[in-house]
């Protein structure tokens, strides 16, 4: 791949990286976004976030938050796919918001992205509640990601009280192993106060995603919709999209 652009702050070195629409963003070599314009299903992970939003109707979803912008991918794909009436987006890193906004086209006029700690942004936000929240916080430790924000009793918590009634709340896990010792999981009271959850992995990545709605919901509805929506019919042999699914 060809370096488009590159920079050193603080001893922190990124990367955006091109191989022919495609585009990549590296934080010290570790791998943070890719997003094609002309191929939205990315084939790791962030297709993993996206597709919890297909538990709804098409419609059902309008405000959106994304908790670590990255270099946008999954804002791209809510904004390809979904189309919500407003994406809030909050990233600490101010270097990844350059990115984003430059050369990875989040900036749009239903997109308020905000430079600014997570954890202190959703303790002061008293806003309206959103329809989907994405818990995408990482960072880096020896070349490799690790999640930013334990989820732990008390954050998911935070997350849990700023959801719509009928929202769904989506966390990023480095394994399949750290989403079932988190507290969406473990902590009884918390997990009861979801009507559905799942687990997603794909096959090219060790993440695992969790989806924790509070409605209830089926793989068969997730599916149909799928399959009803140009670009994400995973049964057709030009699909990119590659997933497994599985309740919690």
């Amino acid at each position: 791949m060809a370096i488009l652009w590159h920079k050193h702050v603080n001893g922190t070195h990124y990367e955006i990286r091109t191989a022919g629409q495609t585009r990549r963003l590296y934080t010290d070599g570790v791998f943070h976004s890719q997003f094609n314009p002309n191929r939205p299903v990315t084939g790791g992970v962030w297709d993993l976030l996206l597709l919890p939003a297909f538990f709804y109707p098409a419609g059902d979803l309008q405000r959106i938050l994304v908790l670590g912008v990255g270099g946008g991918a999954v804002i791209r794909q809510l904004l390809h796919f979904i189309r919500p009436a407003a994406i809030t987006g909050v990233e600490l890193n101010s270097v990844h918001l350059y990115a984003a906004t430059r050369f990875f086209g989040a900036a749009r006029r239903n997109v308020v992205l905000h430079h600014a700690d997570a954890v202190r942004w959703m303790q002061r936000y008293r806003g309206p509640k959103f329809d989907m929240i994405i818990d995408d916080l990482f960072g880096e430790a020896d070349g490799e990601p690790v999640r930013a924000v334990q989820a732990e009793r008390c954050w998911c918590h935070t997350l849990r009280a700023h959801l719509a009634p009928n929202g769904v709340l989506v966390a990023n896990f480095i394994s399949t192993l750290e989403l079932r010792h988190s507290a969406y999981v473990m902590d009884r009271d918390l997990s009861r106060r979801f009507k559905a959850a799942f687990q997603l992995t794909t096959p090219l990545n060790e993440n695992a995603i969790g989806a924790f709605l509070r409605m209830d919901a089926n793989r068969c509805d997730l599916r149909n919709r799928l399959r009803a929506t140009p670009g994400l019919n995973p049964e057709l042999k030009t699909s990119r999209l590659s997933y497994r699914i599985r309740r919690i």
